[in-house]
């Protein structure tokens, strides 16, 4: 038995959360730790049950963001670390329990994420054609798990919501598929999907107005720039009134998104004025309207199909209180994605928060507790969560940094009051772990598995001048990991 002294930490999630707050761990350990009385050494064992690393960076987001690769550079550094020990394809709750690793662990930490959608909840949710993103985003980012094919039949789309992910979605149904395979890393079936695309008119609904949606400007700038497609923008609904103004002025990024959107507005009069073109005045062969304070209400279906939507003119306050006005329109669509939000994932034997979507822990503080909320809510010691399992589905990846940042100051704190310096894990032997899941059968992938995983994929795009094509048969993946 090779047993050590230094802090044990399990991190459930190798994606963007689990990766930052691996790596906070390390610094702030070694910042602070001597002063806490905890040393500074620690090894992070990092689990992920996907048979490859990064989560939402290579999962969650469109394959056309130019800062995904940088995103994912970065976490391929930290992952890099010979104090962090990369476990892919092991899932927890079936390869390994809770109790499993509290025994080997001074510390658990749930950076779990999101892989459902929220459901609609309206009428004709159910017909055919109506989709949450999510799945449709597993399909284009070619989730191991996820559809091989999707149905793209539908000249007339409806995408709802006002975030980033309606964003993605609207963009690539309306992509060109040899300019979308030039610039990314999607692999063949994704390629021909959207090439056989039928889509010609997309309508985005959002709920509230241009003040109130919650683009980035990253997103719009992304939008703009869409070869073949026409921008086509109400401009009442730029009218805003001197207290939105005022209220927009007061964020610096809501200022930035409005601004970038009167950009647009101006963008889709000179397409309209140039006689219907795209942004470098080209004829457009597809037409994406952009409609502001306007509700879903129902789908409308015939034979079990979805046919049209039906939608409810809203208003929208300063403040971002949003009234309907009994006005209804009807578009005909055959197909309808909804981008209303994630419902972050599940953990075996951990409370889960069914209002606020996230994993039960006090006050948003990442210490997970015995129920969701109320007076019986009890602390767990030595169980943490971050990112979207800590606080739902909002916020950008770069929001979980500061995220992870008050995580780990929790952790270390924790772990100085508890005895021996938080060596708290009756099994001290690093190795233990690896003889538990070889007992199962489990074969885990490591960090020099998923660069073989990598090398692969780069290779596979030199042969057709991209950076990069993606693995998407976890059968592959598992060959190559552990050739």
């Amino acid at each position: 038995m090779s047993e050590t002294n230094e802090l044990r930490i399990a991190v459930i999630g190798a994606g963007p959360a689990g990766v930052y707050s691996s790596d906070i761990f390390l610094r702030q350990l070694g910042k602070l730790g001597e002063e806490l009385g905890l040393g500074t050494k620690a090894r992070i064992d990092l689990f992920e049950k996907l048979p490859v690393p990064f989560g939402l960076v290579r999962y969650g987001v469109a394959p056309d963001h130019p800062s995904i690769k940088f995103i994912a550079s970065a976490l391929e550094k930290t992952l890099d670390n010979p104090d962090i020990h990369l476990y892919c394809d092991v899932e927890f709750g079936k390869d390994v329990t809770l109790d499993e690793l509290l025994e080997r662990y001074d510390a658990v930490l749930f950076a779990t994420g999101a892989v459902e959608d929220k459901p609609l909840g309206l009428p004709g949710a159910d017909l055919d054609g109506v989709y949450g993103a999510a799945k449709f985003v597993e399909w284009y980012d070619g989730y191991p798990t996820g559809a091989r094919e999707w149905p793209l039949d539908a000249e007339e789309v409806a995408v709802i919501g006002g975030g980033n992910v309606a964003m993605d979605v609207a963009r690539e149904l309306m992509r060109n598929a040899d300019d979308l395979k030039a610039k990314t890393d999607i692999p063949d079936n994704v390629y021909e999907g959207i090439k056989a695309n039928k889509a010609k008119t997309l309508h985005l609904f959002i709920r509230r107005g241009v003040a109130q949606a919650k683009f980035s400007v990253q997103e719009l700038r992304e939008m703009e720039k869409l070869p073949g497609v026409q921008l086509i923008i109400n401009e009442d609904d730029f009218d805003l009134d001197d207290d939105t103004i005022e209220e927009a002025g007061k964020d610096k990024l809501t200022r930035q998104m409005v601004e970038e959107l009167f950009t647009i507005r101006e963008m889709a009069e000179d397409m309209e004025d140039d006689g219907d073109t795209d942004f470098e005045g080209n004829p457009a062969d597809r037409k994406y309207y952009i409609h502001f304070n306007f509700a879903p209400v129902e789908m409308l279906g015939e034979d079990g199909k979805v046919v049209g939507i039906r939608v409810e003119k809203t208003e929208t306050s300063a403040d971002g209180k949003m009234t309907r006005t009994g006005e209804f329109e009807e578009y005909p669509v055959q197909a309808v994605y909804h981008a209303i939000g994630y419902k972050p994932a599940t953990a075996p034997g951990i409370a889960y928060d069914d209002r606020r979507a996230h994993l039960a822990n006090a006050n948003g503080d990442g210490r997970i507790t015995t129920e969701a909320s109320g007076e019986g809510a009890q602390v767990r010691e030595r169980l943490y969560a971050t990112g979207w399992a800590k606080r739902g589905p909002v916020g950008l990846i770069g929001s979980t940094k500061s995220d992870a940042l008050l995580i780990v100051t929790n952790m270390l704190e924790d772990l100085s009051k508890a005895a021996e310096g938080g060596r708290v894990a009756a099994d001290r032997d690093p190795e233990s772990i690896d003889r538990l899941l070889a007992s199962r059968g489990v074969k885990p992938i490591d960090f020099a598995g998923w660069k073989k995983v990598d090398a692969f994929e780069r290779a596979e795009g030199a042969k057709e001048g991209r950076e990069h094509k993606k693995v998407i048969d976890p059968e592959q993946m598992r060959a190559l990991a552990h050739a």
